[in-house]
């Protein structure tokens, strides 16, 4: 039930975004009056699964949902359909279009996805508002796994700058670390200023994780037990605060954490703090496992998380700010990706990734929320100048802007043709890291 609702959500969200970014070349190219013959959602190669004709457009569905297409009269695009070219060119068709139109109507489905991922991170700024950590609220600090030491960094430590700026939110840090320059982060550890360069090995190393490698210290408090916990049936209640182990002070997950791999198959006495604040020695044989099957408390009942509010009209503003900041962070992803010390081309992932990102529940925030984020991965992606896509079509027509020069329909065709090629190796390539993944 799980992975059906993960593709549902998947499914619907990239629906909704290739039918704007559809729709964004669809209206362009009727304003131009150029004859648009097909209006798909998904490719429908040898059939589809539903379709109807209104007026000169056959609307439909597809059964391969890999994107969407809009087939415009007399272009070349990925229906391939060279018999059209072959005849004069009509006053409706795309190719008799003025060169400054022809630009408008193949970079429409980019603006339309920018548009729409600011557009829903508004509304959601309005409905939700929004919630972040501030650094200064970590009154514990950070809790940090085996890379995260490697370069310098300690449990406790108090985060103060990242890339030589004063932090604010703790949700950006380890976005800051990875995509911006110089990659430094500066901390507070017993009274001193401490500052760690983080090297493209490390970054390495940080993208192969599931999870960051730094996340706020929280004390380790007992939520609930897992099925047949054996701290459940040592004595160990819901709520207990534990505060030391074998007399020794150990009050935070960390510190239990690295405690209870340490005394594995031992025994040893847990000193806990019960709601009614009494204080309780009990002992506890602690598997070989190194857990005591319980769920501990998380960061928000520790900490506290600043909300903002936005009224209507606030949150347009608020909406458009977010989509710029993740274009940004978008397009230096790619400068990872194509930097080979990083290894970030490794996690270049399929359709198999970006189900597994949606919750297994239903998740309206979740949903918009990663729906807005692909809208603007779907423009960035769509923009580049590789022939196949909007940016290829985009790229070959200012040159023509600016040479006077149309470049041939044969040369658009192989021009075509190769684009196609290197998108299905891109594809190949990323379903390739995924099937890696899961089997390794």
């Amino acid at each position: 039930m799980e992975i059906a609702v993960r593709i549902g959500q998947l499914i619907l969200s990239l629906s909704l975004l290739v039918i704007c970014h559809e729709f964004g070349h669809f209206i362009t190219a009727k304003i131009f009056k150029c004859r648009v013959e097909k209006f798909y959602l998904f490719f429908n190669p040898w059939f589809s699964l539903f379709k109807i004709q209104r007026g000169e457009t056959e609307y439909g569905i597809g059964w391969l949902p890999l994107g969407g297409y809009v087939k415009i009269a007399g272009m070349i695009d990925e229906s391939m359909d060279l018999e059209q070219m072959k005849k004069d060119p009509q006053p409706w068709e795309f190719r008799s279009k003025p060169a400054w139109q022809r630009l408008i109507i193949m970079v429409a489905g980019v603006v339309v996805n920018v548009l729409m991922a600011m557009l829903i991170y508004a509304m959601m700024a309005f409905h939700w508002g929004s919630d972040y950590l501030p650094v200064q609220n970590l009154k514990y600090g950070i809790m940090v796994d085996s890379v995260a030491y490697e370069f310098g960094l300690r449990n406790g430590d108090k985060i103060l700058e990242v890339n030589e700026k004063p932090a604010d939110s703790f949700n950006s840090v380890f976005i800051d670390l990875l995509l911006k320059d110089p990659r430094t982060i500066t901390v507070e550890r017993d009274g001193e200023r401490k500052t760690f360069t983080l090297t493209d090995s490390t970054i390495a190393k940080m993208l192969s994780l599931e999870t960051p490698c730094i996340s706020p210290r929280m004390p380790f408090k007992i939520g609930e037990f897992a099925e047949e916990s054996t701290a459940d049936e040592a004595g160990f209640q819901k709520n207990d605060l534990v505060i030391a182990i074998d007399s020794a002070d150990c009050r935070f997950y960390d510190q239990v954490r690295d405690k209870l791999q340490e005394n594995k198959g031992k025994i040893s006495v847990f000193t806990v703090v019960r709601e009614n604040n009494d204080t309780l020695n009990i002992e506890f044989a602690i598997p070989e496992t190194g857990k005591m099957g319980v769920y501990t408390y998380g960061f928000a009942d520790f900490l506290e998380y600043k909300h903002i509010d936005y009224g209507f009209f606030e949150s347009f503003p608020a909406g458009i700010s977010k989509g710029v900041d993740k274009i940004k962070e978008y397009c230096r992803q790619w400068k990872l990706i194509f930097n080979p010390e990083t290894k970030a081309y490794k996690q270049v992932g399929s359709f198999i990734t970006m189900t597994k990102i949606f919750p297994g529940t239903w998740d309206w925030y979740a949903f918009w929320n990663l729906t807005a984020l692909f809208s603007i991965m779907l423009a960035v992606l769509n923009i580049i100048p590789i022939p196949g896509l909007d940016g290829g079509h985009a790229f070959f027509t200012i040159i023509e802007m600016i040479t006077g020069r149309k470049p041939s329909d044969k040369f658009l065709e192989v021009a075509q043709t190769i684009g196609m090629i290197l998108l299905i190796l891109l594809m190949v390539y990323a379903l390739g890291n995924d099937i890696i993944r899961s089997i390794f």
